[in-house]
């Protein structure tokens, strides 16, 4: 059984012990080796320098490092490198190290034959005391963390540990120097290789996208939604510049608490010479918590009603009496894909209430039917200096898998922007409208061809045409 901590976790371990590479071997894990103070002592002590690993119920990560042998002798142990940290912090990354401020390094670490892990005098961090039971996959540990001899950089325990000390996993790990063999990198199926060669491909297969010529459609209308700053005005400049071959700056962009974007604006895309490309990127004003796009907005939008360029104003809501709401929208009014747009670099920062109010529009689109959603990160260059330095290592970076995880739980599965990388999204956006599209078509002609067997049986007139994307306004 493999620990827990990972590569990036190392990572961070390593830069904090600061004496060059390290190794880490698993010596304990309470899953598999049972919270027992006695089992601790017989596989951790005298192995050298180790770091203790606690995994609470509340998705927090923390412990020590001991860089002097554990034992069973009821004394304590002198260590002027010690110090405890913190790794998350309730499904946050949280980086936080406490090194050991104590007068005397003499009282660092405690070896009690019936504790476990045990840090500085007080206990500032002391594991558990004794057997502990697994009830159900969680160990109620008998420990307490408690700052005394570590400097806890005005943090206090509970903004550490949740003010409790229920976990699902303990592991103490030896630390020796020397490179470690990194486990390889969970990476995007059939990720592409970003070069000319593909962006060459996509620019070709984006131009020539076209939407099902039997429903009167020129374009198709993809919906940018995101908080406000996540980059939706930057987006579409991205793309309109990438097919233009010079820089485009047609959507306002820039930076304010409310946003620049303050009009619903549905834009084209041209290439250096030829017709304008068959989709529009349709800008909004940006999510907030208290302000901004509500549900009865968000559904005025898919459903067509909104007029383009319309200007939102909180102050009042646009209604069916607003000037220009267009009262019976065909297909073409409709958004077809709704793109929502998040930065890589405040994911984990979301407020649960703006988090809340996009599920919300995810959970009107599902009711409405199999409604095409898919999810833009943008800027992560600036969440990683790695994919910064090489945007090409996009797919195969620890940092970003996490926000991706961290974004599917969310919302879904995600594409990342830049040039190629925009392109990418954009190809994703059009496939996923074109199966929905193909849906559309199908409802069509089945009511189509129910509405003609009725004239030859004598109803009296067929009924009006079903909507094809879903409820109107007044389902709500």
């Amino acid at each position: 059984m493999a620990g827990q901590l990972t590569d990036a976790y190392m990572d961070q371990l390593e830069t904090w012990i600061g004496t060059g590479p390290k190794t880490f071997t698993l010596l304990y894990k309470i899953t598999r080796d049972g919270c027992d103070a006695t089992i601790f002592h017989q596989q951790c002590d005298n192995q050298g320098p180790t770091v203790t690993v606690l995994y609470n119920t509340s998705d927090s990560v923390f412990g020590g490092y001991a860089g002097q042998s554990w034992h069973s002798r009821k004394a304590w142990i002198n260590d002027n490198t010690t110090f405890l940290y913190q790794l998350r912090f309730s499904g946050n990354e949280k980086t936080n190290k406490f090194p050991f401020q104590g007068s005397k390094a003499s009282n660092a670490l405690f070896g009690h034959t019936t504790y476990g892990p045990t840090f500085g005098g007080g206990h500032d961090l002391h594991a558990f005391a004794g057997k502990i039971s697994n009830n159900s996959g969680t160990f109620a540990l008998n420990g307490h963390m408690t700052f005394h001899s570590y400097d806890s950089q005005e943090l206090t325990t509970d903004q550490i540990n949740n003010g409790h000390m229920d976990v699902t996993e303990l592991e103490v790990y030896k630390v020796t120097a020397g490179e470690r063999h990194k486990r390889p990198v969970k990476s995007w199926p059939n990720a592409p290789e970003l070069n000319d060669k593909l962006l060459d491909q996509l620019k070709e297969e984006i131009a020539t996208f076209k939407p099902p010529s039997d429903l009167d459609l020129i374009n198709i209308r993809v919906l940018l939604l995101g908080p406000v700053g996540s980059g939706k005005s930057s987006f579409y400049n991205t793309v309109d510049s990438v097919f233009r071959g010079r820089i485009s700056q047609r959507a306002r962009c820039g930076t304010s608490a409310q946003g620049i974007t303050t009009a619903y604006k549905p834009y084209t895309v041209s290439k250096q010479s030829g017709p304008r490309l068959q989709f529009q990127l349709c800008d909004t004003r940006g999510l907030e918590v208290n302000q901004g796009l509500d549900l009865l907005v968000c559904n005025f939008l898919l459903d067509g009603h909104v007029p383009e360029h319309y200007e939102f104003n909180p102050a009042t809501p646009i209604t069916p009496e607003s000037p220009g709401f267009i009262q019976k929208p065909g297909l073409a009014d409709k958004v077809h894909c709704v793109l929502f747009v998040l930065e890589a670099n405040t994911v984990d920062d979301l407020p649960t209430k703006l988090v809340e109010k996009m599920n919300s529009f995810q959970k009107l689109m599902n009711k409405k039917g199999r409604y095409p959603q898919a999810v833009l990160l943008t800027k992560v260059d600036v969440a990683c200096t790695e994919v910064a330095e090489n945007v090409s290592s996009v797919f195969r970076n620890t940092h970003v898998e996490k926000v991706v995880d961290t974004v599917a739980k969310l919302l879904g599965l995600l594409e990342a922007a830049t040039s190629a990388l925009a392109l990418l999204a954009l190809r994703q956006a059009l496939n996923i409208t074109e199966d929905f599209l193909e849906d559309v078509r199908d409802k069509r002609a089945s009511t189509m061809a129910a509405q003609g067997r009725g004239a030859s049986l004598g109803s009296g007139g067929g009924e009006e045409e079903m909507m094809e994307i879903g409820s109107d306004s007044d389902s709500l």
